[in-house]
């Protein structure tokens, strides 16, 4: 029986309700879990597959093959990757960031932007605090998932940067925060029923996108995100596709990743057949 990571996240959450509403899923064991619970899982093998932070690939390359077709990225905004700030952006150079311990991805892609792109060295420490109360000792909080998205929701003063809109406009391409990827033992071990799984999950992203509508009305995270919200956010901010540009994006990523001393060095896209 295949062990599949589930991301406890409002982005990821059409693709699993298709998968278990089109597809008989008992053959299938569901483990939830943050990002950064669940590459730790799939390191270690206690996971066979899964939408994991696409950093993850890049310091573990050998240990995983990467489903086809399938991320979880934004081309431009994505609205649940959020720096929060007193200060503007430009004027962080030298302070103290604060950072969510749930995804390695986007606490990187967030060293990037700000080493490479707007050329500041900032102090950088992780913290699991509420907002209101972390932004008492430093100028700048970084949130993702539900939580950026329901500080978002509020008035906090604060200026929010969508770090999805910093990388697009500064390179022009989608960015690529999650892949799907199996372990290696997994495939040796279950080739045919992770070929299986690969299927059900490219076609179970096509009914997630023809499905917003009944998919919004089925799950919790209305209740606070609004229907029209959530509708919204899946249709506009979040895409699961892995084309051209997205590698391209995810390629470049790795390399300015590995330039910065983030990860050992960029890794090659290896692809599950």
């Amino acid at each position: 029986m295949l062990t599949i990571g589930r991301i406890d996240y409002a982005n990821v959450t059409p693709l699993f309700h298709a998968l278990k509403a089109h597809f008989p899923c008992d053959g299938y064991r569901f483990t939830a879990g943050v990002p950064a619970r669940l590459n730790a899982m799939l390191a270690a093998e206690e996971i066979d597959v899964c939408p994991s932070s696409s950093i993850e690939y890049a310091i573990h390359s050998e240990r995983y093959l990467i489903l086809p077709d399938l991320s979880i990225s934004s081309v431009g905004p994505v609205a649940s990757v959020l720096l929060f700030s007193r200060v503007p952006i430009e004027e962080l150079d030298g302070k103290e960031v604060l950072l969510s311990a749930e995804s390695a991805t986007s606490v990187n892609l967030l060293r990037i932007l700000l080493g490479k792109c707007f050329g500041q060295s900032c102090r950088y420490t992780v913290s699991s605090s509420p907002l209101t109360e972390a932004l008492r000792t430093a100028p700048a909080m970084l949130l993702i998932g539900d939580a950026a998205l329901r500080s978002s929701m509020s008035e906090t003063g604060l200026r929010i940067y969508d770090l999805g809109s910093l990388w697009y406009e500064w390179t022009g391409l989608p960015f690529v925060f999650a892949l799907w990827f199996c372990t290696r033992a997994a495939v040796r071990e279950r080739y045919q029923e992770v070929r299986l799984l690969a299927d059900q999950l490219v076609q179970a992203k096509g009914y997630a996108d023809q499905e917003r509508e009944f998919i919004a009305d089925a799950v919790p995270e209305m209740a606070w995100m609004g229907r029209e919200g959530l509708i919204r956010y899946w249709r506009e901010n979040i895409s699961y596709e892995l084309g051209g540009a997205q590698q391209e994006g995810l390629r470049l990523f790795y390399r300015y990743a590995a330039e910065l001393g983030l990860i050992p060095h960029a890794p090659e896209l290896h692809f599950f057949k």
